[in-house]
C-alpha cells in the first residue's frame, strides 16, 4: 500500500500542474544518484509512525507553487493580481484511498488543513488606483481523484479515465492599503476570494489529466510493457488463472494429505492414502477491495473453490489388531467460499487486525464402503445432518477460527518482515521491475481467453 501512498504523492504534484516530471529508468542498473527503493521505504515506515503524518516523504511537492498573473473585470474597474504564490500544498494528509481491484478503479481524496496564496493586486477604478499586497486563507481544501485502467486493443494496459476535483470549506481574503476603497469595495472583496480560487483551479488542473494518464502510461508501459492483457477478463483474473496453474505445478493440485492415526479407547483409527482434487479451482468472488482510511490499510476480499473431491482408505482396529476392518470413503464438496477482511495499521509496528470472516460451504457428499450396514448409517449421517445444519456449523466454527487466525497474527513481526524483503526489491529495481517475472513461466507465451479461464 506504500506504493498506493506514492502514486497518491504524483497525482498531487500532477494535480498542482508541476511543469517538469522526470521518469528515468533502466533494465540493467540504478541511474546515477538514483535513491534505493529500500531506502525510501524505511523512510515512509518511520514517517506513518507519527500518530498524524503530514505529506509523504520524497513526495516533491513544489512549496509554494506559483501561479500566473491575473485580472478579473469589475463593475467599477479592474483586479490585477500579480507575484502570486500559493503556501502549504505539501501539507496533506490522505483521508483515504479506495482501489476497487477488480474494476480497476481508484478513488482517493486529501486534504490541506490550511493554505494560504500570497502576492500583490492592483485596484484600478474610474476613480482613483490602489495597490499592495493581499493574502487569501483557505481552510478545508479537499482534493479528490479518481483513476481507471483498462485494456487496449493491442492488449496493453492503459489509464483511461482520470479526473481530479477541488474544494474547501471557508476562504478569507485581506487587500492591504486599499484606503477609501475598502469600504467602497467590501462586498467585491469578500466576493474575491472565491473567484481567486476559481481562477487558480483551472490552471491548476488544466494538464493534470493529460500528464498524470501520460506519467501512469509511461510507469505501466515500463511494468507491463512485455505483456499483452486480454480483454475478456480482467488483468486480475488473469493473475488468478496463472496462480491455479502455478498450484498444479507446484504438486499441489491434487494433494496428497498426510496420513492420519489416532486412538480412543480401544480403537484404533488409520486413514492414509488420502487425496483433494479441486484446490487449484480458487477463483475471486465479487470484487477485491483494498482501503487506505484512518492510517489503515485494508483488504476485503472473497475467494471461493468450486467442486472439491477427496478419496481416502480406512482402518480400524481394536484389541491390538484382534479386531479390524477396512474400506475406502470419497467425499464431494459442492464448493467452499470465504470473505475475509483484514487490517494492517500503516504503524508497522502495530500488529495486523483480523476484522472478518465469512465462510460458506456446498452440499456435501460422501460414500462409505467396506464397513458393512455401518456404511449408511455414516452416510446417513454425513450426508444429511451437516447439509442440513451446515450454516448453523459455519456460524459456530467462524468465531473460534477467527480468534485463531488473529493469534497466529499476533505473533507477527509485520516491520521485520517488511525489511526482510527489501534486499529483494532492491534486486528488482536494479533489474528494472517487470510484471512478467512474477508469472507462470509455462503460462508466458499462452493465450487466455474465456473459455480458458473457466475451464478448470
Amino acid at each position: 500500500m506504500w506504493k498506493c501512498c506514492a502514486i497518491l504523492s504524483v497525482l498531487l504534484i500532477l494535480a498542482f500542474g508541476q511543469d517538469d516530471i522526470e521518469v528515468t529508468t533502466t533494465d540493467s542498473k540504478l541511474v546515477e544518484g538514483e535513491k534505493k527503493m529500500s531506502d525510501q521505504i524505511l523512510i515512509i515506515l518511520e514517517h506513518f509512525k507519527q500518530p498524524n503524518p503530514v505529506g509523504i516523504p520524497g513526495a516533491e511537492v513544489p512549496d509554494p507553487y506559483p501561479v500566473p498573473d491575473m485580472k478579473q473585470s469589475l463593475s467599477l474597474g479592474t483586479l490585477y493580481f500579480k507575484n502570486t504564490a500559493v503556501y502549504g500544498i505539501s501539507k496533506f494528509r490522505i483521508l483515504y484511498v479506495n482501489a476497487e481491484i477488480g474494476a480497476m478503479e481508484v478513488n482517493a481524496a486529501l486534504a490541506i488543513d490550511k493554505l494560504q496564496a500570497r502576492g500583490n493586486y492592483t485596484l484600478s477604478t474610474w476613480l482613483n488606483r490602489a495597490q499592495g499586497p493581499f493574502t487569501v486563507d483557505i481552510s478545508g481544501l479537499k482534493i479528490m481523484a479518481k483513476a481507471t485502467l483498462g485494456v487496449e486493443r493491442d492488449g496493453k494496459l492503459q489509464a483511461q479515465g482520470i479526473t481530479i476535483d477541488l474544494g474547501f470549506s471557508n476562504i478569507a481574503v485581506n487587500f492591504e492599503n486599499l484606503g477609501f476603497f475598502g469600504s467602497m469595495f467590501q462586498g467585491i472583496v469578500n466576493s474575491v476570494g472565491t473567484f481567486l480560487f476559481d481562477s487558480i483551479k483551472p490552471y491548476v488542473l488544466k494538464e493534470a489529466y493529460t500528464k498524470a494518464r501520460a506519467a501512469i502510461n509511461e510507469k505501466l508501459d515500463e511494468v507491463a510493457g512485455d505483456m499483452q492483457f486480454p480483454n475478456s477478463i480482467s488483468p486480475l483474473d488473469m493473475v488468478i488463472a496463472d496462480a491455479r496453474k502455478k498450484v498444479r505445478q507446484m504438486d499441489l493440485d491434487p494433494y496428497k494429505v498426510k496420513d492420519y492415526n489416532t486412538t480412543v479407547s480401544v480403537f484404533t483409527i488409520t486413514l492414509d492414502h488420502t487425496w483433494i482434487m479441486g484446490i487449484s479451482s480458487f477463483q475471486r468472488v465479487g470484487n477485491i477491495t483494498l482501503k487506505l482510511e484512518n492510517n489503515t490499510v485494508i483488504a476485503d476480499f472473497e475467494i471461493g473453490t468450486q467442486k472439491l473431491q477427496g478419496v481416502t482408505q480406512w482402518e480400524i482396529s481394536a484389541i491390538s489388531g484382534l479386531m479390524s476392518r477396512a474400506g475406502t470413503a470419497s467425499f464431494s464438496v459442492e464448493y467452499i467460499s470465504g470473505r475475509l477482511v483484514l487490517a494492517q495499521p500503516l504503524d508497522t509496528r502495530k500488529q495486523p487486525q483480523f476484522r472478518d470472516l465469512d465462510l460458506e460451504v456446498g452440499n456435501i457428499q460422501v460414500r462409505f464402503d467396506g464397513a458393512g450396514t455401518l456404511d449408511y448409517i455414516v452416510e446417513f449421517a454425513v450426508n444429511v445432518l451437516p447439509n442440513l445444519l451446515r450454516y448453523q456449523i459455519m456460524d459456530a466454527i467462524e468465531g473460534p477460527l477467527k480468534e485463531r487466525l488473529q493469534q497466529e497474527l499476533n505473533k507477527v513481526n509485520v516491520e521485520e518482515m517488511i525489511k526482510q524483503e527489501l534486499p529483494k526489491i532492491d534486486d528488482m529495481q536494479e533489474k528494472g521491475f517487470k510484471l512478467s517475472a512474477l508469472r507462470v513461466a509455462e503460462a508466458q507465451d499462452e493465450a487466455y481467453d474465456e473459455d480458458d479461464f473457466f475451464n478448470f
